[in-house]
Parts: C-alpha cells; structure tokens; sequence
C-alpha cells in the first residue's frame, strides 16, 4: 500500500502543471533547434533567442520545480542546455555581447538546477560538461583581456563562480557512482580559472599604494572556489592521478607562490585571508602524496611561505621584546592580568563575548596610555583561542579576520612541513631561511622564522626574557648553523621555562630531544650542555600548572634528561655541577635541591610507572657518563633496587590500580629492568669496568713505528672515566675496595631476589651485572661469593629456558674467562667451556653470537695464560688439556660455517688457538682412556657435567676419533680461506688476526706447508684491494710476522714487491669512505714497519728477480727513505728519555734496512747504487 502510494504521488507530481513548464520548455527548445540545419552566425543569434524565450524567461520557476521531475529527464535536459553551450562557444561569436549575457543566464541556471537535484552521470555526460564550464569560462575571460573593467563585472564573476560549483557538484556525484574518469580534466579547467586570473593586471586593479585591499570580493572567491576543489579532488583521488597532472598543479601553486613572494607585503584583511587559506591548503592536499621530485621548486615555496609566518600578527598585537633593553620591562596590563588569572587558577576562565568586548576597551585605553608615555606606536587586538569563540555570532568582523590570519599562519606552517616531508634533501638548504641565527628573542616582522612563531605568536603568551649572555663563536662548525643551533636552544629553553599550555609544553619537549641529540655540544660554546639541564630541571622543581596529565609532562622532561645526560662526549661542566651536588650532599633538605635529588626522588616506586621509568633511565645516563659522581650514591642506588625488589605482586597490585590513569605508561616489569640496569651500571662505575681484560701481547707496541699510533678501543657498555682512567694505579688502589665492598653487599642482598625474579627480562639484566666485573674486584671477593657469580652464570646457560637469560649468562662468562685468575683453574674452565659449547649449539642466533663471543674469549684466555710444556709432558694433565683444546677447535670450526657474526667470533676463536697449539704429533687420540675429572660443582644443577667425558658426549661439534695436529691444521686454514672469502669486513679482518697469530706459533714450519703461498696472497690481495683501512693494517701486520726468509719460503719475493709497490702508490689511492680517515696514518706506519722488515731480510736471499726488483724501484726507495730519516723525531712521547730510545729504536730498524740494500746492490755489481745507500747509512749513523 504505501508503495502504490507512493508511486501514485510522484506520477501526479511528474504529471501535474507545476512541472508541466519545465517538459514544455525543454520539449520545444530540443524541437526548434533540432530543425536548424547547420550552426551559422545567424542560426546562433536563433538558438540564443530560443533560450531566452523557453529557459531564461521562466529560469526561476524551471528552476524552483526541477525537484520535482525525474532525476535522469532533468539531468538530459541539462545536457542539452551545455551542448548547445558548447556549440555557440566558437571564437567568432564570443565578442558579441548578447553571447556573454546568455551565458551569463545559462551558468546561473545551471548550477541553480543542479544545486537541488542529483542526478546520475556517466562518462560522456561529465566530460561533455567539463568541455561547457571551460568554454563558457573562456568566452568570459576572453572577453575580460580587451577589456579589463569587464572581469568587475559582479554577474560576470557570478557566472564563473557558479561554474565552478557547478563542476564541484557533479564531482561529487562522480565519487558518489565511483566514475574514476574526468579528474585530469577538472584539473585541467581548474589550471586555466587559476592561470587567467592570476594576470598582474587583475591584481594591481585591486591594489592601493603599498598595502593591497580586495576592491572586488568575488574575484578572490572565485579563486578560493578553483583551489578548494583542486584541494578537493586531490583530498579524494590523488593517489590515482598521473605524476603529469601532480606536476601542472605544483606548476600553477608555484605561479601563485612566487607571484605572492614577488609582489610586496601580503594584503592583511578577512577577504585575502580566506584567499591565503585556500591556496595553501590546496599545496597542503598536492604535497601530502608528492609523485614526483619537487627540487626544482622547494627554494621557491619556502620564499612565499616564509612571508606567511608573520602574516596578521603586526595588525593584532604589540610585541614587547623579551630584551627590553637596560631592563626596562615593557609589559602590558592585558598580559599581567591574564598571567594573574594564570597564577591564581592555573588557566584562563571563560568569559562572554560582551565581557570580553568591555574588558578590552579598558584594557586597550591602558595599553595604549602605558605605550605612549614609552614612546611606542599603540595597536589593539587581542587573543581568541578558537572559531568557537563566535559560535554566538557576536564576534566581531576584526575578530573574524584575526582567527583567519591565524589559521594562515598555521597553515604556510604546515605546508613548510610537508616540504620537509617529501624532499628533505633539497630542504635542508632551506634551514638557513627558516631558523634564526642571531637574536632569536628579538621579534623582527619582515625576518619571520618558525622559532618566532613559538616565541612571538599571538597563540602562545610568554613572560619576559631577562638574558643578555654573549654568544660565542664555534670553529668546527659553519657559522650560520652554529648560529641557528644556539638560537634554537634560547628559543625552545625559554618556552620550556615560560609555557603554560601543556599540550605545547609537551610539544616543546618532543622539539627539545631531537635538538639535544643533534647538537655537537664539544664544538658549542661551553655551559651550553648545563644550561639546558639545568632549565629542564629547574621546570619539574616550578611543577606545572596543567592539572590534569601531570604524569605525561615529567615524563618527557625526565627523557629530555636523559638525553642531555647521555651526550658524548660528557661535559665538564655538567661533571662538576654533579660532584658538587654530591660534596654538599644532596639529600639534604636544601632551598636549592640538585639534579640528583630530583632524579632520585622521582625514581621510588610509588611514583607512577611512566616517571620512575624515565628517572631510573636518566640516572643510568649518570651512571654511565659521569661515574665518577655516583661513586657516593651507592647507599641510594641500593635502596631503590632493593625497594622495587621488595615489592610483592599484590602491593604492585595496588600501585598499577593508584595509577591506572596513567595510560600508555610502562609495565612494572619495565620499571623494575630499568632499575636493576641502573643497577648494574653503579657497580661498574665503582668497579673501573673498561671492558674485558685486555690481555694482547703488546706485539704492535714493541714496534717503533706503530707504537707512535696509539689504538683507542670505544666499549659501549663501560662508563666513561675520562681522565680518571681505570689504568692509573691510584685510581684501582682507592676504588677497587670499595668496589668489593659493594659486590659484596650485591650478592648478599640484591642478587638472590633479582636472579630468582620471575621476569625474564629482570632475570637476563641480573645475569649481565656479572659481565661489568673486573678482575680485581672478583679476587678480592670471598672464595664463596666467587663460587656464588660462576655457579649463578653457568647454571642460568645451562638450565634457563628463556633465550635472552642464557645470552646474559655467556656474555657474563665470556667476561669472567677474562681473569687470568679465572681460566688457571682447570675446573672452572671445564664448567665454563662446558657452559659455551652448550650454548653455540642453540637453535637462536643470538644465543650462538655471545656463545661464540665467549668461546673466542676463552680461547684468548688459553693463549695469554696457557702454560705451554704442559702439552708436550706427555703427562695425564697433558692429555686432559688436550682434550679440552680438541673441543674447543671442534666448536670454532662448526661455528664458521654459521652467519657473520658468529663467523668472526669462530675465526678469532680459530686464531687465539693457532697461536699456541703445538701442530706436531697428535693433539689428542679420543679412542684411549679419558683423564679422570671428578671435582664437584659449586651448583647442584649442574653436578652431573663434571667429569670431562660429558663435555665430548654432549658437545654436537665434536667427533670422536683420532685427530692429529696436521689434520687440525688444515682445518684452521681451510676456515680462514672460506672465511675471508665469504665473510663480511669483521670476518675478513679477523681473519688476518688470525693469520698473524699462526705465523707466531713457533712449532709451525711454514715454509714447508703447501698452502702458505696462498695464504699470504691472500694477505697481498686485502692489503691492496680491500676499501677498509683497517683490513689492510692487519693484513699488512701479518704480513711482518715471519722473522726470517726462510718462513716466507717461496712468497719472499711476492711480499716485498707487494708491500713496495703498495707503499709507492698509497697516496694516490682514493680513500673510498670518510670513516677511512682516521686510520690512514695508522695504515703508513704499519706499511712504512711491514716494509723495513721485509727490505731488510731483502740480503739474505741471492734470488735474481729480488736484486732486480730492488734496482728498478731505487729512485722511490732512496726518497723513501731520506724523508723517513728526516721525520724520526716526529711522534707523541713528551718525556725526552723515551723520545730518545724511541728514535734509537727507529734508527735501528732503518740502518737494517739500509744494510740489508747495501749488501744486495754490491752483490748484484750496482756500486754506484750501493754508494748512494751507504753516504745515506753514513749520515744514519
């Protein structure tokens, strides 16, 4: 029923006289026109005639039932009116006037019948009607370049108007009915609206001296119309449109853009401002999805865009300086109230916009009397937070026009971020422009910056500025972007220690971390690094005035914190601020409290979990970086840990329902890591950890030349000590004590409750405390608590089931196998080996990578420790530890088959053993009785692995069966050259320090070994190919190892030309990376020591090819040499004792060599050659 009802309505409105009109005029027109046989001059005058009696007579009637009718009829008969709109859009009959005044009707009629029905649209009909709206525009605008008071015209400009809704409207239906077809030619119309309107004529008719006013409001709004739909369509189907039509926008947006930024100041009133808006959200919409390079035209819109930063403000407030000079303080009656409002409630209350009105004339006549006695030009306005302000309309016209500027200003904002977005390389030429390098508190209207739109916008109300601290000047950096980061820091800092808003005071802290991390604050001015924890400390002591997301605020604050505190290198200043706090003792109740007091009281567990968080990081960063400040704050160190420990589940319960407001914060489990990390860095900063022991053999330091270049080693996980280096030995006699007493107290105390936490995560921080140890330390530990730290690491790899626990627990092993206390125990070193054999067959990488880690350590251990007859006695200990070596060897070579990571920890693993095993007879024979090994374990978990048969039955790796020093020999070698020639830089570097160690063993008789030529090819080719200097200085370290001629055997002459022919070319090469830099000086000693070896072995050989080699390279050799002899006091050594037998030694290696050339060229006959060598040996002497 209700259907038949409803049918019968829309038959009788489809059939009743109200829209009988409509059908009758359209009906007739089709009629007449249909009957014209061709479009002659005079059939259009028909045609135009036509209209005027059927459509444009009766247009508000048609158009006032045209919802009544059938969509699809009213949506045909529209397509009639535009193709014959098209038809009679010709040139020749767009100069008659009766043409333009038709469609003048025409548009109006069109967008009015459109605007109130939707009807459907297909292909055909929306191109047909984008091919109506551009001729028709055309005819208008062609009619305006002959005369210029014709675009005045209001109804002219009503009409393009209109066809610009008209196509906004049937874009939407094509969105609606999913018609993707017809977007490049909208855009395409929209370009030619924009292009023609954008004439200078057009604007300086709407121009008055130096400041522009809108004569004619619908010109702009035509403009407005043609950007918000380009903004329109690329809002909704950019992402389908051609990177050719993207790049005609971007080359219409920069026509306006640089037309604007060409054209003097921006005009500055409600209509203009709408007109902003409207392009640079259009840019916004085209820049957001960038299809292309924008290179070309970033320089360009960072010019127009700059102008906006400041666009509205000089019209709207007085700007005060934050550096009123001589400490006259300027301040405006509107601001001290406002700012009493904000000390007495903590935010401004609302007040009706009557109220508002009243308070300002008042507010105003004071201003402006205060201003004229300081002799400053007055001007009004005042701040409106937001559109909803005049949601009761009684807002005033000016106040409209502020919040459009404002909007202006954010917007140019926003476009200058997208720019960064989508081109930041061709952006970051633009920072210059953008961020201010001098006076950054000084606000400047023409030189606008986006600081100053922190600082002076008429959104953000700041107290005054007091500061008149000198800048200084940086050398390391250029000039203006030194300039920019100081102004950037006094910029942001002073919001920081002013802002009451806390959205912004969150944002500021977000802009302040990225811009400490940047910052190079060794090559800055010195006490910038203070000043700026010292105002972000200084800011949670002021508490914030939001009541709300408190917890938020000194959450960011406390990450800024650490961010300034984890700075390398450390600053002095900061150093000093801290040691000081810690002399007059900071948990003393002072009117001043320090920044440790405050990061230790926000670190207790009471606290929220988002700020005991960020303090326990911030106290780490101490930790870490100044460790010589929290040698005192043990007892509170200690106290937190122990504090957080002691907390059971219900009580932590308790504290996550206190704080269950707190969302997006992190878990208890989190806080509690992070303290136990805190932890562990307090005991080795106590402890001197520099990292593990440094057990090399100082071979390179023997060397003359190499020793001048003195390697530092960068530990990440060891604080830093600066100049109260661990080394000293005042420094271990006064700390490592006190660094026993605090293990001692740890292992009491803390470490039973965290290694048996039910966390893994806290369980995996406790196991890595053990790796911070130094040797010291645990030896002067009790024998019960040494027992307590190897039986907590081996148990927790052998028996935990978490991967990250086990990785802790080889790493901390991989440590304490450092001591050579330690790995002299034969059965610690079976528990501890047993423990990493164990672990380099897990199924995770990353329990085989600190696995490996530790087994190379051992392995280094063995080498530095081992006592060396105790293989060759023949006695049970003998066999026992050859056992133990066959395993070892047997896990490093399954390693090297692994990825690149564990490959370069088997390679060294591989290397410390080449250098001490003995490779003649068997190593170990596996079928005969085993060694009895029956002490017992400290742990009871891991009794069952003490006797050393265990180690081979569950060591995967190993194969059982007899194995000579020869086969394993082999072996080695055939895992180095896999290795360097699959591995990584790390892998191929270790391998040449592999290699180094071989040619040391002294049971090895290289030259009689068919794969040393290739070997040491191997070597020549790194030296002289690899693009990493620090391959070739240990391939050309390795190459110097043999002593003798004969340990080089056949490759002899392969090396010295090698080497003489790299040295001759070293300053020619490129250096392929900057990193390579630093070590180049390096790569020159090494080569200049490599190369006097080798030249002085040169004499006890009588090959040909050698005296040949020699004589064709003697011209280099001789000025070689002289500027050696010449730079022998160059170098480092200040005490003249070792400068002395520091240049003897380097003579001594030179006259060798000089010798050794002598002697070849009298031999080979060349006496003048050997005359020229001996004048220079003579002057040597």
């Amino acid at each position: 029923m209700e259907l038949a009802a409803a049918t019968s309505l829309s038959a009788s409105c489809s059939s009743s006289p109200i829209t009988g009109s409509w059908r009758t005029a359209f009906l007739s027109l089709r009629d007449e026109t249909q009957s014209l046989p061709s479009l002659r001059q005079s059939h259009i005058q028909t045609i135009l005639q036509l209209l005027n009696r059927f459509i444009f007579s009766q247009a508000d009637n048609l158009i006032h039932v045209a919802s009544l009718l059938p969509p699809d009829e009213v949506g045909a008969d529209i397509m009639l009116l535009m193709e014959l709109a098209r038809n009679i859009s010709d040139d020749a009959a767009a100069d008659f006037d009766d043409v333009t005044q038709s469609f003048i009707q025409l548009s109006n009629f069109i967008h009015g019948t459109i605007s109130r029905v939707s009807f459907k649209l297909d292909a055909a009909s929306w191109v047909l009607s984008l091919d109506c709206f551009r001729r028709v525009v055309k005819a208008f605008l062609g009619k305006a370049k002959m005369n210029a008071a014709f675009i005045e015209n209001a109804s002219v400009i009503s009409a393009i108007k209109h066809c610009l809704q008209s196509s906004r409207l049937l874009f939407g239906v094509c969105q609606r009915t999913n018609l993707s077809s017809g977007n490049k030619e909208l855009l395409e119309f929209l370009h030619v609206v924009i292009a023609c309107f954008q004439m200078e004529s057009l604007y300086s008719s709407c121009s008055s001296g130096n400041r522009k006013v809108s004569k004619n409001q619908c010109v702009w709004e035509v403009q407005n119309t043609a950007f918000s739909i380009i903004g329109e369509v690329y809002l909704k189907v950019g992402k389908s449109l051609h990177i050719d039509i993207w790049e005609s926008t971007i080359k219409v947006l920069r026509h306006v853009m640089d037309f604007l930024a060409s054209n003097g100041p921006l005009a500055e009133d409600s209509v203009m401002a709408t007109f902003y808006n409207s392009v640079l959200h259009c840019l916004h919409m085209v820049l957001v999805d960038s299809k292309g390079s924008l290179s070309a035209h970033v320089a360009g819109f960072v010019a127009a865009l700059r102008l906006f930063l400041s666009y509205g403000v000089a019209n709207r407030n007085r700007f005060v300086s934050p550096e009123a000079g001589q400490g006259k303080e300027l301040i405006s009656s509107s601001k001290n109230l406002e700012m009493a409002e904000l000390s007495k409630s903590g935010s401004v209350p609302y007040r009706p916009p009557h109220l508002r009105k009243r308070e300002l004339k008042n507010l105003q006549r004071k201003d402006e009397e205060s201003l004229s006695s300081a002799g400053l030009e007055s001007s009004t306005g005042y701040h409106v937070s937001s559109d909803s302000d005049y949601s009761d309309g009684d807002g005033s016209a000016r106040d409209l026009s502020i919040v459009r500027c404002d909007k202006t200003r954010l917007a140019a904002i926003i476009c200058l971020q997208d720019l960064c977005r989508a081109d930041p390389k061709s952006f970051a030429t633009q920072w210059t422009m953008l961020l201010p390098q001098s006076d950054v508190l000084q606000p400047r209207k023409h030189e606008a910056t986006l600081i100053s739109c922190l600082l002076f916008d008429p959104y953000i109300k700041v107290a005054e500025f007091k500061d008149t601290t000198k800048r200084g000047s940086f050398t390391a950096l250029s000039s203006s972007l030194g300039q920019i980061l100081m102004q950037l820091h006094s910029g942001t800092l002073y919001l920081v220690k002013h802002e009451k808003h806390g959205g912004l005071l969150a944002s500021l802290f977000k802009i302040l971390t990225p811009l400490i991390s940047s910052t190079p604050y060794s090559r800055m001015p010195p006490g910038l690094l203070l000043t700026v924890i010292s105002s972000v400390r200084e800011r949670v002591e002021d508490g914030f005035l939001v009541r709300i997301d408190q917890t938020s605020l000194l959450a960011a604050a406390f990450d800024c914190l650490t961010v300034a505190l984890s700075v390398s290198p450390p600053s002095v200043q900061v150093k000093h601020m801290l040691l000081e706090e810690v002399g007059r003792g900071f948990l003393e109740v002072q009117k001043k409290p320090g920044l440790l007091y405050a990061l230790f009281s926000y670190s207790e567990p009471f606290r929220s979990p988002s700020i005991s968080f960020e303090s326990l990081q911030a106290l780490r960063a101490v930790a870490h970086n100044y460790p010589s400040a929290m040698f005192s704050c043990w007892k509170e160190v200690s106290s937190i840990v122990y504090a957080f420990l002691r907390y059971t589940p219900d009580v932590q319960a308790r504290l996550q329902k206190i704080n269950a407001g707190c969302t997006g914060g992190p878990s208890w489990e989190k806080v509690i890591t992070a303290a136990v990390k805190v932890f562990d860095e307090c005991l080795r900063a106590i402890s001197g950890f520099k990292g593990t022991e440094d057990l090399s053999d100082d071979r390179l330091l023997d060397d003359p030349f190499t020793s001048d270049y003195m390697k530092i080693k960068t530990i990440s996980s060891a604080p830093f000590y600066g100049s109260e280096s661990p080394a000293s030995p005042t420094y271990e006699v006064n700390l490592f004590p006190r660094g026993c007493e605090q293990w001692s107290e740890a292992i009491a105390k803390h470490m039973p409750l965290i290694l048996r936490h039910s966390s893994a995560v806290v369980r995996a921080a406790s196991v890595t405390c053990f790796a911070g140890l130094t040797s010291p330390v645990f030896m002067s530990l009790h024998q019960a608590e040494q027992d307590f730290i190897l039986s907590s690491s081996v148990d927790a790899a052998l028996s935990d089931e978490v991967p990250s626990v086990r990785s802790a627990a080889c790493r901390a092993i991989g440590v304490i196998a450092c001591f050579p206390q330690v790995i002299q125990s034969e059965e610690i070193l079976d528990k501890l080996v047993y423990a990493v054999v164990h672990n380099t067959n897990d199924s995770l990488v990353s329990v085989r990578i600190t696995a490996s880690w530790a087994l190379a350590n051992i392995c280094d251990s063995l080498r530095h420790c081992v006592d060396l007859p105790s293989f060759t006695s023949g006695s049970g200990d003998s066999k026992g530890s050859s056992e133990l070596i066959s395993i070892l060897i047997n896990s490093a070579l399954h390693l090297s088959k692994d990825n690149d990571k564990i490959k370069a920890n088997a390679v060294r693993a591989l290397g410390n053993l080449a250098g001490f095993v003995p490779f003649s007879g068997d190593l170990v024979n596996c079928n005969e009785g085993l060694g009895p090994k029956s002490k017992p374990l400290i742990n009871s978990s891991v009794k069952h692995l003490s006797k050393r048969e265990n180690l081979y039955q569950n060591s995967k790796s190993f194969q059982p069966g007899t194995s000579t020093s020869s086969d394993w020999l082999e072996k080695m070698v055939q895992a180095f050259v896999s290795c360097v020639t699959t591995g990584n830089v790390k892998v191929q570097w270790n391998v040449c320090h592999a290699l180094s160690n071989l040619f040391v063993n002294k049971t090895l008789e290289l030259h009689d070994k068919d794969w040393a030529p290739a070997v040491f090819s191997i070597l020549l080719l790194l030296l002289r190919d690899s693009a990493n200097f620090k391959i070739r200085i240990q391939a050309v370290t390795a190459l110097a190892v043999p002593s003798t001629v004969d340990d080089y055997g056949r490759s002899f002459y392969d090396v010295l030309q090698g080497v003489v022919n790299v040295s001759e070319n070293l300053n020619s090469d490129k250096i392929s990376s900057p990193s390579n830099f630093k070590y180049k000086v390096a790569l020159e000693n090494q080569l200049t020591s490599t190369m006097l070896h080798v030249i002085g072995l040169a004499s006890g050989t009588d090959c040909g090819p050698i005296e040949e080699f020699l004589v064709k390279k003697t011209l280099f050799l001789e000025e070689w040499l002289r500027a050696l002899c010449s730079s022998l006091d160059e170098g480092s050594i200040v005490l003249q004792s070792e400068r002395d037998a520091h240049v003897k030694g380097k003579k001594d290696v030179i006259l060798r060599a000089l010798r050794s050339l002598v002697k070849v060229f009298e031999v080979g006959k060349h006496h003048a050659l050997a005359g020229r060598f001996h004048q220079l040996l003579i002057r040597m002497q």
